[in-house]
């Protein structure tokens, strides 16, 4: 079974699934303990919302993709196509527990503690060694041992429908990362 076999689908079905999958790249293995749905033109929160761009063409192709785009000048984030083709739904890829290639993910994230090794989807990508080159890449995505509780909550940090409770992750997992709202934003005083 491929990963767009089990991968494809609304992205509400498919987030939950991904808790405990283990991706594979760049020499480390990751369990995945959060992810968040987004629904594409349905969804004001998805970087699918306005359309189809250069950027966001990945989310318009088949499922089992990977989606990376780069954000606040520094960071990756890594999310899998849920398809069909044409359909822009997507999972963005939170947080997970590094589970081999434990020296390797260190020595990617200098001073991080094992816990926050990819305890958010910038750090995700960092200890994985995603960046911009694996965009449209098929993943190393397995199937997990099932998880015993998942809870589900707001997506973190958007400004548009934030509300919708869209974010997954392993119950009391240590390697979730903390929610926090977007923040408000200021007006500029001339």
């Amino acid at each position: 079974m491929t990963v767009a076999d089990w991968a494809e689908g609304d992205p509400l079905e498919v987030a939950p699934r991904l808790l405990g999958a283990v991706l594979t790249h760049g020499g480390v293995s990751v369990r995945l303990t959060e992810v968040e749905a987004y629904a594409g033109p349905a969804d004001p929160g998805s970087h699918a919302y306005r359309g189809q761009t250069d950027r966001n063409r990945v989310m318009f192709g088949p499922p089992g993709h990977l989606y990376v785009y780069f954000v606040y000048g520094m960071h990756h984030c890594a999310n899998l196509v849920t398809g069909p083709d044409g359909d822009p739904g997507a999972v963005l890829l939170r947080a997970g527990e590094v589970v081999a290639g434990l020296d390797l993910a260190r020595e990617r994230r200098r001073g991080s503690s094992d816990r926050d090794l990819a305890r958010g989807p910038a750090r995700l990508c960092r200890a994985l060694g995603i960046d911009l080159a694996d965009n449209g890449a098929r993943p190393a995505l397995e199937r997990g041992e099932p998880v015993a509780t998942i809870s589900s909550g707001p997506r973190v940090g958007l400004r548009h429908a934030a509300d919708r409770p869209w974010r997954f992750w392993v119950t009391d997992d240590r390697t979730v990362s903390t929610y926090r709202p977007a923040a408000p934003r200021r007006a500029v005083r001339r």
